[in-house]
């Protein structure tokens, strides 16, 4: 159990980044088209937080032309750059999966001052 623990804290991330449920947030993932790297940026809400440790994720969900898209992140991914946080939300759950059932105005999430 310590090995796998050593291994582990080999990839962790000095500073992990702060990512909150409810959360709206920029997402730089550094992506590899076949000898070209560019910095790829998604936006949305952080509706779950999964896990812990190497293995850590969080998923963000944005409507695209109208068709609501999901990306679930591993938080200490060597591909991942940087995570802005554009706004903070306030909510009272752990996770947001009623969110994929709502359209528009009622799939915000209220901001915390």
């Amino acid at each position: 159990m310590e090995l796998l623990k050593q291994f582990s804290d080999k990839y962790l991330k000095e500073e992990a980044p702060v990512a909150n449920v409810g959360d709206t947030v920029r997402v730089h993932i550094r992506v590899k088209e076949g000898n070209r790297e560019r910095i790829q940026v998604f936006e949305g809400t952080v509706i779950a937080k999964k896990h812990g440790g190497i293995e850590e994720t969080f998923t963000v969900r944005r409507v695209s032309y109208g068709v609501g898209v999901e990306k679930v992140f591993p938080l200490h991914a060597p591909t991942i750059e940087k995570v802005e946080t554009v706004r903070r939300g306030k909510v009272r759950r752990a996770k947001l999966y009623y969110l994929r059932d709502r359209v528009g105005k009622a799939a915000k999430v209220k901001e915390d001052l």
